[in-house]
């Protein structure tokens, strides 16, 4: 069975920084892509960044760029994703999500986790 746990979420100021992991079980997790994706309060999904499955190429979107860096771990089947110079609109809600391929998939994700909250707040 495929899951995905986030964690490391949490309070910080902004200009700070937080590390999101997901731990990753139930497939061969260094096979596929991976995504993050976000949502803020009273606000849908939007996509952060992509992973390619040997972690040799990632895109982010626009908001986070310079900011944020995706990382991953296929030993330990970890994804991570590092937030630097957090504002107030990173508020929200963190999914990482599995592709369904080891680049590009349509739909882009077939499993997603649970979330983590990040907040950013002074």
């Amino acid at each position: 069975e495929v899951q995905l746990v986030e964690s490391g979420g949490g309070l910080v100021r902004p200009g700070g920084s937080l590390r999101l992991s997901c731990a990753a079980s139930g497939f061969t997790f260094g096979s596929y892509a991976m995504n993050w994706v976000r949502q803020a309060p009273g606000k849908g999904l939007e996509w952060v960044s992509t992973i390619v499955s040997g972690g040799g190429s990632t895109t982010y979107a626009d908001a986070v760029k310079g900011r944020f860096t995706v990382s991953r771990d296929n030993v330990g089947n970890t994804l991570y994703l590092q937030m630097n110079n957090l504002k107030p609109e990173d508020t929200a809600v963190y999914y990482c999500a599995k592709s369904r391929s080891a680049v590009v998939s349509t739909p882009p994700s077939d499993y997603w986790g649970r979330g983590a909250q990040v907040t950013v707040s002074s």
